[in-house]
């Protein structure tokens, strides 16, 4: 098996706690791995929320496997946290699998602008809680008869489609982030903090923040571009 040698224990931690996260809401996850120099972008798609979360991992060195000087691999995300061996920081690559559809549609490399309108993080977050509780109150006040599936869903759609300040991302997207990990209280870093940044690629959207980003189409315009790779 090849083996990634990550930065540090920490990144490997990381790695370990995002995979963990995708697998909770996806038993079978699988992730898409590709590299680029000394980084390591692994994408996964928690199906609760229907947005691409990517964490990037760094590498203590290049990827190189005999000729191959790049790595492009969907994988079982169980797998490969398995494969994680946090004290040694480092990662063996699974054999490759069968990816859903979405492995093979990924949001472009480059081309990203900033979007204004950005609430602040703790606005984000509560922003996040209050849609919960707006949740779980709606649907408690159903008569049980009416409390089916497709109510809740319904309900469901009109609280997390809504967008987040002067935006046109929605509160699903900011609670995939913080579900996931990345909405965590930014490292210090020169000059300041690193707050979470809001960008747009042609159709997709990315919230972007210290330890990962989610993408996504925006509204109106379908799940995913026809940026295949």
């Amino acid at each position: 098996m090849t083996v990634l040698h990550l930065a540090d224990d920490g990144e490997a931690a990381d790695l370990a706690a995002f995979l963990a996260r995708l697998i909770h809401y996806d038993r079978g996850a699988a992730v898409r791995l590709q590299t680029t120099g000394t980084a390591l972008a692994v994408f996964g798609r928690p199906p609760s929320f229907e947005v691409l979360a990517v964490r990037a991992v760094r590498l203590a060195k290049p990827y190189e496997d005999g000729l191959d000087a790049r790595l492009d691999r969907t994988v079982s995300a169980g797998e490969l946290l398995e494969s994680v061996d946090e004290p040694a920081a480092t990662a063996g690559v699974p054999a490759v699998v069968t990816g859903p559809p979405w492995t093979g549609v990924l949001p472009p490399r480059g081309g990203w602008l900033p979007e204004p309108g950005l609430p602040a993080p703790d606005a984000l977050r509560a922003a996040v809680a209050a849609a919960v509780a707006e949740f779980r109150s709606r649907t408690e006040e159903l008569d049980p008869e009416r409390r089916t599936r497709t109510a809740l869903d319904g309900i469901g759609r009109e609280i997390w489609s809504r967008a987040v300040g002067a935006t046109e991302l929605p509160v699903r997207a900011v609670h995939a982030a913080q579900s996931l990990g990345f909405l965590r209280p930014a490292p210090r870093v020169s000059g300041g903090d690193a707050p979470p940044g809001l960008f747009s690629a042609g159709a997709w959207l990315r919230l972007r923040t210290p330890y990962g980003s989610v993408a996504l189409r925006r509204a109106g315009l379908g799940t995913f571009s026809v940026t295949v790779r």
